[in-house]
């Protein structure tokens, strides 16, 4: 009686042991699957890092990583920011850098801002817009260049010499235009927007008191 309860007692602790092993070997597993992973995540994140912050975002937010020094930390954001652009994938919706001379983008391939000293054209930067075009340094893109415009010639002024329409058989008259488009930095310079030539009239006197036109 007396061996038989010592067996049963090195049974039961040897099965003891065994789920002892069993806990600590499943804990060492799970700790190998999710390094560091905390529980409560804050702003967005689906899973995250006491080091490494964001590890997976909620459903539609976008995962980011931010420097801060010489660490990274991932982020979740509605969108994302200035110097990104975001695509949706399957299992993940991903913020991803612009190219370097690039301030904002659509896409890795078409830019929609370029960085200082760069003019945008097609979506690309250029430091000089090529040929035929010109750089706007206010929207600070490549642009067509300008060139001036003017409206047709009006009629002949009358024949007058010294502000008179009289007493004269030589005299001058003039017609003028308008610009209708003023030319960019490398347009083509605008005409002369009047013409005057001269002209002959019969003469006639000029009644008492008549001063003519001026």
């Amino acid at each position: 009686m007396h061996l038989r309860l010592i067996s049963w007692f090195f049974i039961i602790l040897n099965f003891m042991e065994y789920i002892g092993s069993q806990n600590a070997s499943r804990g060492r597993r799970q700790r190998r699957m999710h390094p560091n992973v905390s529980q409560g995540c804050q702003g967005g994140c689906a899973t995250c890092s006491d080091y490494n912050g964001c590890l997976s975002c909620k459903p539609r937010l976008f995962f980011v990583l931010e420097r801060i020094g010489m660490k990274q930390i991932g982020v979740c954001l509605s969108s994302c920011p200035s110097g990104y652009y975001g695509t949706r994938y399957p299992d993940i919706n991903k913020c991803t850098k612009c190219k370097a001379d690039c301030d904002t983008c659509f896409n890795k391939n078409f830019c929609t801002k370029c960085k200082s000293g760069f003019y945008l054209h097609l979506g690309k930067c250029l430091g000089n817009c090529p040929e035929g075009l010109e750089a706007n340094n206010h929207t600070m893109e490549c642009v067509s260049i300008v060139h001036c415009e003017a409206s047709e010639w009006s009629a002949w002024s009358p024949c007058t010499k010294k502000g008179k329409t009289c007493g004269f058989k030589r005299g001058t008259e003039t017609r003028v235009r308008e610009i209708t488009q003023h030319p960019s930095a490398k347009g083509n310079l605008c005409p002369p927007t009047s013409e005057t030539r001269k002209c002959t009239v019969q003469r006639k006197k000029c009644q008492k008191g008549e001063r003519g036109t001026k």
